[in-house]
Formats: C-alpha cells, sequence, structure tokens
C-alpha cells in the first residue's frame, strides 16, 4: 500500500505510475481517491473541533450557575448529536478511501522498461548455449510418459486436469531440488522454513493476491476466510505482520519450502501444456526482510542467486527486466529468468524475483527500529523463486533428453539422488 502523505504531494508521479502500468483507471480512480481524502480530512478536522467543544463545555457545566447549565447541557447535546452524525460520515468516507488505496499500485523504479506485454521486457543477461539435439526434441509431457515419471492421465482420473503424479525418479528429483536450493542458499545466511499452505485472507491481500472476486488465482475455503497460498511468498511475507523488528537483525533472508495451489484461470495453449501451468507445486521461495537502503541491492543478490542454481543445473537461460506494464501491484521492479525449453523450442519463465519496497510492509504493519528509542520505519520486503519445481523438470527433462527418451541428470544432482545418472526409458 502506498503512503498516503506520497499520494497527496506527489499524485502526478502516482498518476504516471497508474497509466504506465496500463491500468484500468476506473478502478484505480486517483481522483475519487484524493477527493475522498480531502473530505475525510475536512469532517475529521470538524469531528475534532467538536469533540473540543464538547470536552470543554463538559468539564464547564458543574462551574455553571442553573440558568447557564441548562443551556450548556443542551448545547452538548446537540454537539454529540452532529459530532454522532459526523463520525458516521468520516468512518464511510474512510471505508471508501482506505478500499481504492489499496488498489494503487506501487511506485515504478526508474529502472523499470516502459511497455504492455511481456514482448516489451528488456533482455539484460544470458548464460549458455541453447540446447541443440541432434534428433528431434521431446517435450517433457512425452519424456514423463516414455520414463513413467510424469503421470497426466491418472491425476486427471484423482483430482481433474492440471494435475500430475511424480513417480520414480521424478518424485526424487522434486525433493533432490529441493535441497540443492537448500544446500546452497542456507550457505548464504537463508532460514529455512516449511510454511502453512493456507492463510488468512487479510494476509493474502497484505502480500498483494485478491482472495476473493473474479480476479482471483487463488482457491478459497468455503465459508472460511482462509485461501490456499498461491506461493510461500503469502506465508514467509505474512511471518512478521504486525511486529517491530530490531535494525541488528535486518536483513531477514527466508527460503521457505510450501506447496502452491493456484486456479490458472483462463491458462490454455500449446504454451501452458504440461506441468507449465499446473494447479499445484511445490517451489522453494526466497524471501527477505530489509532496511530501506539494502532493498536494491537484495535484488540483485536474489537475482545472482536464482542464476547460480539454473548455472549448477547447466541449464541455459536468459534474465529480463519486466516492463512496467507486466508488473504487479506491489513490484517497483522485477527480474524474470527464463530458461531454454527445447520442447517449445523457446525461452519460458522459471522463476521472478521482485523488489516491493515498503508496499507490502504497510499493508501488513511489519516495521523496524533503526535505533532502540527511535520511531519506527516500515521495512523493505522482496520475493524471488529459488526453484520452482515443475517449471524446472520442464528445463532440465528437455535439455537432459536422450534419443531414446531417457533423461541424463545434472551432475549436481547426482549426489542427492544416491548416484543415479539417468532416468531410463521404461516405455
Amino acid at each position: 500500500m502506498l503512503d498516503i502523505k506520497v499520494i497527496r504531494e506527489q499524485p502526478e508521479v502516482v498518476r504516471q505510475s497508474i497509466l504506465k502500468r496500463n491500468l484500468d483507471p476506473e478502478k484505480v480512480n486517483l481522483d475519487r481517491l484524493l477527493a475522498l481524502d480531502g473530505d475525510w480530512r475536512r469532517d475529521q478536522g470538524r469531528c475534532d473541533e467538536l469533540r473540543g467543544q464538547r470536552n470543554e463545555l463538559s468539564g464547564a457545566i458543574k462551574n455553571l450557575a442553573a440558568a447557564e447549565r441548562q443551556a450548556a447541557v443542551e448545547k452538548v447535546k446537540a454537539i454529540k448529536k452532529e459530532l454522532a452524525e459526523l463520525e458516521a460520515r468520516v468512518e464511510d468516507l474512510k471505508q471508501e478511501r482506505d478500499l481504492l488505496l489499496k488498489r494503487m499500485p506501487n511506485l515504478l523504479s526508474a529502472e523499470a522498461p516502459l511497455g504492455r506485454t511481456d514482448e516489451d521486457n528488456v533482455e539484460v543477461a544470458r548464460w549458455g548455449e541453447v540446447t541443440t539435439l541432434p534428433f528431434p526434441p521431446r517435450d517433457h509431457v512425452e519424456l514423463g510418459r516414455i520414463t513413467d515419471t510424469i503421470d497426466f492421465d491418472r491425476a486427471a482420473n484423482v483430482a481433474g486436469s492440471n494435475f500430475y503424479y511424480l513417480k520414480h525418479e521424478g518424485a526424487l528429483l522434486e525433493q533432490a531440488l529441493c535441497q540443492l536450493a537448500a544446500s546452497r542458499l542456507l550457505k548464504q545466511g537463508f532460514i529455512p522454513i516449511s510454511t502453512p499452505d493456507i492463510a488468512r485472507d487479510e494476509i493474502l491481500e497484505g502480500i498483494g493476491f485478491a482472495p476473493r472476486g473474479p480476479e482471483t488465482q487463488v482457491y478459497s475455503l468455503e465459508n472460511l476466510e482462509l485461501s490456499l497460498v498461491g506461493t510461500a511468498e503469502i506465508t514467509v511475507g505474512g511471518y512478521h505482520a504486525g511486529e517491530i523488528l530490531d535494525a541488528a537483525q535486518l536483513p531477514l533472508k527466508y527460503l521457505g519450502f510450501s506447496h502452491c495451489f493456484r486456479t490458472e484461470a483462463g491458462a490454455y495453449g500449446k504454451e501452458s501444456r504440461g506441468l507449465y501451468r499446473v494447479h499445484q507445486f511445490t517451489k522453494a521461495e526466497m524471501f527477505v526482510f530489509c532496511q530501506p537502503e539494502e532493498s536494491a541491492a537484495m535484488h540483485e543478490m536474489i537475482r545472482s542467486e536464482e542464476e547460480a542454481l539454473f548455472q549448477a543445473l547447466r541449464i541455459p537461460y536468459r534474465v529480463v527486466n519486466v516492463c512496467s506494464g507486466e508488473l504487479g501491484a506491489p513490484a517497483v521492479k522485477k527480474y524474470d529468468l527464463e530458461a531454454w525449453m527445447p520442447g517449445r523450442d523457446a525461452y519460458g519463465e522459471v522463476t521472478s524475483c521482485s523488489n516491493c519496497t515498503d508496499y507490502q510492509a504497510r499493508r501488513l504493519n511489519i516495521r523496524y527500529r533503526p535505533e532502540p528509542k527511535a520511531s519506527a520505519r516500515f521495512v523493505h520486503m522482496l520475493n524471488g523463486t529459488a526453484l520452482a519445481i515443475s517449471r524446472t523438470l520442464i528445463a532440465l527433462y528437455e535439455n537432459g533428453q536422450q534419443p531414446d527418451g531417457s533423461v541424463r541428470i545434472p551432475e549436481v544432482l547426482v549426489p542427492l539422488l544416491g548416484g543415479i545418472e539417468r532416468i531410463p526409458a521404461r516405455r
């Protein structure tokens, strides 16, 4: 959530951020917000005046003569009536204002490229040569069938479309990839944390997810103010909700392990085939709480750790700086790492990392004290995928495929798999 003072003092900066993000001005209505805020401030000021008059008169009544006392009592009653009506109006104004305030996006970083779609993202790095195979490449769906390690058909019978079973080496790879993320990131000071699979709707809203309504991408639990989490960003981000942290604790770096549940409404087509868009997957998520002056460096650190993991897996990739029209409301800047996927003869997004500055912290009221007696300030919060297992498996299978449909295991994972070097073709 943006600081209301920023909106009051820099409305044109906020307006430009809204326009550059291509947001619907009917839903993100800055002019209406400013009008409501002006009315709220005026009426709140009048409430304060009336309270002062009421208190002054109430304190003086006992010292007044009988004739004056009755007039003062009547005036206090009139003030109380006006105040009650005005307080109700102030509350209505505040609720409507705060609803619009929650829709205001974060201010864009000057380093975020302008654009409307992912075609406007700017490539900033590339690693490895794209895999060229001396035979027609298979995609991971076919490779999963040949190796009997990914089963979509039986999962559809049990849970519906866009679910899957991992079997044999596929199930072991899920665990090994989580271990790989832990083995590297714990050395970098990340604290491992396994999170709940559900969270309160207020936590989802604080992070920037819509838990209910037509725009939601998460599953809500019926008759409960709870939802399944779409990412550990939600549960790790809410871990310190309502707390004041000591500056000496910062930066706090967490490696969150969780299942992720997403409706993926409207996600169809060849590019969404197989594991690319599924309703449930496992993910290792990096999350950082830090002081404001640290967040730019923390963002680059998260990106470098994402790159290091895919370099360890020997998977070719590129990194793009995401354009303004593709950024979510909380992020001021975001990188996507896209791995080469021979089955689609293109790069596909496998990780992302975002600097959300104090936007989420304001919603969740997470602050820190620079010094023991100093006023509390909002922390900056950042998130980044270490490894999303489903999409990592796509890149791993398709880049490691062999002519017979077997799959070579990246060398870094072999010790974590008890020496298994290849997933055999079984069909």
